[in-house]
């Protein structure tokens, strides 16, 4: 685990070839609508694995007008000396993603090895009443910070699941012999999931309990839906066979489970706050999650947050810039530089346009 000492990009997005030098602690980002600043943080959201913090297609990433293919190249201060790292595709692959550690090809998922990044936009603002596939990636990103290993569980889970809904959709009628196989897989990796997941949820949650009233609301969090080892999981992925053929997918497993949060201080559900009290639950656990990690890796994780102080008073923005000082490198952005006056001199402030 390490914090970003060199970020290069090129043709991404808008940046045919752009040159940060960042330090540790606040890297702060401003400049006008437009100016690419949620682009660099969705850069360095790519430097772990998934598809970044807007999950976009890879294809739309590469600069309009360029020469096809983008990259993202990063070297890494670590403990054991710096890091190259480096993420893209390439103009006739525009949609396979490349990886390289050290200058040798490598998974995405690898790359949980070396960097935890963490990140909060205000496309999440209303995570707590989109679908609950918005709040299972969410908890997704928590728990890989925390078990390295999920992503690759999960990713073996959504493959098995995919090929086991085609076999049942088949016409002929499907081989049992390769549809046990893949209920096996699905079973193996999905009580995995489960318990990475539940963990999480329940290390987070008494890290809140932990964490005293201030101007960031307190969450109290459940994992509700289905739950259960592998010898559950693949009982009932056997017994469901006929039901999930009818209804074109798994109807029992990880993939069914939600993420619930409730506002400790009004006991309600988060989903009825307002949207105020929505955005400082989110941050709320962001922030504990951040330390948490900290805490039981030694590491503290890179922090994404785009556009959050503009939607903060002048006492909440300076209470986050408090509670972030010595976290780790946190990147931020914002329109206007006097939003991050009280931060004064302890920060890389790059202006962008």
């Amino acid at each position: 685990m390490a914090m970003l000492s060199r970020l290069r990009l090129t043709d991404y997005r808008n940046h045919a070839g752009l040159v940060l030098a960042p330090g540790a602690g606040f890297v702060v980002l401003t400049g006008e609508n437009g100016a690419g600043k949620t682009n660099v943080l969705e850069a360095v959201s790519l430097l772990a694995p998934g598809r970044g913090l807007r999950r976009a297609a890879l294809s739309d990433m590469q600069r309009q007008g360029g020469p096809g293919g983008f990259g993202i190249a990063a070297t890494l201060a670590a403990a054991a000396g710096a890091v190259e790292i480096a993420t893209g595709t390439l103009a006739a692959a525009p949609e396979r993603r490349q990886v390289r550690i050290q200058g040798a090809a490598a998974t995405a998922n690898t790359l949980a090895e070396w960097l935890t990044v963490l990140w909060l936009t205000p496309a999440m603002d209303r995570l707590f009443v989109e679908p609950a596939g918005e709040r299972r990636r969410f908890l997704d990103r928590l728990t890989l910070a925390l078990e390295p290993g999920h992503a690759h569980h999960a990713a073996r889970y959504d493959a098995a699941m995919r090929a086991r809904n085609r076999l049942l959709a088949a016409d002929e009628p499907a081989d049992p012999d390769w549809l046990t196989a893949l209920e096996v897989q699905m079973a193996d990796h999905g009580g995995a999931i489960d318990a990475a997941r539940r963990s999480a949820v329940a290390l987070l949650g008494e890290r809140l309990a932990m964490t005293p009233d201030g101007p960031f609301a307190r969450a109290a969090l459940t994992l509700e839906g289905w739950r259960g080892d592998a010898d559950r999981l693949l009982a009932d992925l056997r017994h469901n066979r006929a039901r999930d053929t009818a209804a074109g997918r798994a109807l029992a497993g990880p993939h069914r489970a939600d993420l619930a949060v409730t506002h400790l201080g009004k006991g309600q559900a988060a989903a009825l706050a307002s949207t105020g009290e929505q955005k400082a639950l989110l941050l709320g656990i962001v922030l504990a999650h951040a330390e948490l990690v900290a805490q039981r890796t030694g590491h503290a994780p890179v922090l994404l947050l785009d556009e959050v102080a503009a939607h903060l008073d002048p006492v909440r923005r300076a209470a986050l810039f408090d509670r972030l000082a010595g976290h780790g490198q946190v990147w931020m952005t914002g329109t206007e530089p006097a939003l991050f006056a009280d931060i004064g001199d302890a920060a890389t402030r790059v202006t962008l346009g």
